[in-house]
C-alpha cells in the first residue's frame, strides 16, 4: 500500500511519535507499505522555520535527506499536474500546503495520513484512526 504523510505526521514521527494513532504507527512501520512524503512538506517546514513558527525546522531541513533515507520514505516531487489540481480544487480552504498534498493524493491515488479533517474536505482520502 502506498500512503502519503501529511507534514505534521512527519514531524510527529520524528519528534513526538506518541501523538500518532496506533493505526498510523502500524502502517508506517509495515515494510510492505511504501511511505511517501511530498516535497511540499519540506517547503512547509522550511517556510514555518523561516517565519519563526517552527524553531526546530532548521535542524530538520539539514537532516531531511538522511531522515528520509533512514526511514525508507520516498519523496514525491511536485509536478505541474499537481499544481493545476491544487489550484482547481473547489474549496475555500486557502492553505497551499494542504491543497498540494490533497492534489497529490487524489492524482496519485495515495491516501493521506493526517489528523486534519480538512484534507478530506479537499477531496483526498484520509487515514487516521
Amino acid at each position: 500500500m502506498n500512503i502519503l504523510l501529511d507534514t505534521h505526521v512527519i514531524l510527529w514521527w520524528w519528534a513526538e511519535p506518541e501523538k500518532l494513532s496506533s493505526r498510523v504507527m502500524t502502517l508506517v512501520k509495515d515494510p510492505a507499505n511504501t511511505i511517501v512524503v511530498s516535497a511540499a512538506s519540506a517547503w512547509e517546514i522550511s517556510t514555518k522555520h523561516r517565519i519563526g513558527k517552527l524553531p526546530q525546522g532548521g535542524r530538520i531541513m539539514q537532516e531531511w535527506v538522511d531522515r528520509l533515507r533512514i526511514d525508507r520514505f520516498v519523496e514525491l516531487t511536485i509536478h505541474s499536474v499537481h499544481a493545476i489540481r491544487a489550484g482547481s480544487i473547489p474549496s475555500d480552504h486557502r492553505d497551499p500546503f494542504d491543497r498540494i498534498i490533497a492534489a497529490q493524493s487524489i492524482l496519485e491515488e495515495y491516501p493521506v495520513v493526517s489528523v486534519d479533517p480538512s484534507i478530506s474536505s479537499l477531496g483526498a482520502e484520509r487515514i487516521w484512526e
